[in-house]
């Protein structure tokens, strides 16, 4: 239907309805989901490839940007990558929480985007470590079940069922080292089980300052992967480090690089 206007106000209604239109059309745009999470975009789109996408889980109020490794098995949302030290892990409670580095390169995607994704009834989540060492060799450990509470809980880490080649050293390797049920900890938020922990004569009471970076520490436990990157000839003995002690026993080897990784079923 054509209107025709005439006159100067009929000029002016035209002027005031452009106005309006481009001040709709200047108004920014949040991005848009591309799904709950990397599983669904991949169940949806089969040849998505890996890269960046944009995901809204059902509890969060807008959508936020993750890595996704779109492989033969489904889609994994990634938590965490090292493979250097030019990110530094040695971070406080805020970063952890938040998130910190490249999505494509080294980071950590963060707790509070974690436990979104997994504060779900009608889910339930995978969890994947990648390891590689220095000498061309790789593991993995997966763990059923995997989610975090909310951060009043200190992002409490709960896995299930173990299976893979790199051992089960969340569970530890020894008894009493379970860091399953334990809070996250960082040099500035200490929730983990030392107060303190006896290792022959030495009394560790947080375990951040010694294994580095921020993890579910029970008792300055067998599994931490944000510690201090090592290069190769630097890698083992050290406190800190990338340890899966299960995995390179009995001294301390420091991982040239590790991922963590989830995927909903």
């Amino acid at each position: 239907m054509q209107v025709k206007m005439k006159g100067v106000h009929g000029y002016c209604w035209l002027f005031l309805a452009l106005l309006v239109s481009c001040s709709e059309q200047a108004k920014p745009q949040g991005p848009s989901s591309q799904g709950t999470d990397c599983t669904q975009i991949k169940t949806k789109s089969p040849r998505a490839t890996s890269g960046e996408y944009f995901i809204k889980p059902s509890g969060a109020k807008t959508p936020f940007k993750v890595y996704c490794e779109m492989l033969s098995d489904g889609g994994w949302t990634v938590l965490q990558r090292r493979s250097g030290g030019e990110v530094s892990f040695q971070r406080n409670w805020d970063a952890y929480k938040n998130g910190f580095g490249n999505l494509t390169q080294d980071h950590w995607l963060g707790l509070e985007m974690v436990y979104t994704l997994t504060d779900t009834r009608i889910k339930k989540w995978t969890l994947r470590v990648d390891l590689w060492d220095f000498e061309n060799g790789t593991a993995y450990a997966e763990y059923q079940n995997f989610k975090l509470e909310n951060e009043k809980s200190a992002f409490k880490l709960h896995v299930g069922k173990y299976s893979g080649n790199a051992g089960d050293a969340i569970r530890g390797t020894y008894s009493g080292m379970d860091e399953n049920g334990y809070g996250f900890s960082t040099v500035d938020r200490d929730n983990d089980g030392c107060s303190p922990c006896i290792f022959g004569d030495i009394a560790e009471s947080q375990c951040a300052f010694s294994e580095g970076g921020g993890w579910w520490y029970s008792k300055c436990g067998s599994a931490a992967l944000n510690g201090v990157w090592h290069p190769f000839n630097q890698h083992i003995g050290w406190a800190s480090g990338l340890h899966w002690l299960t995995w390179k026993p009995p001294a301390p080897y420091s991982a040239k690089a590790c991922r963590m990784m989830i995927k909903s079923g």
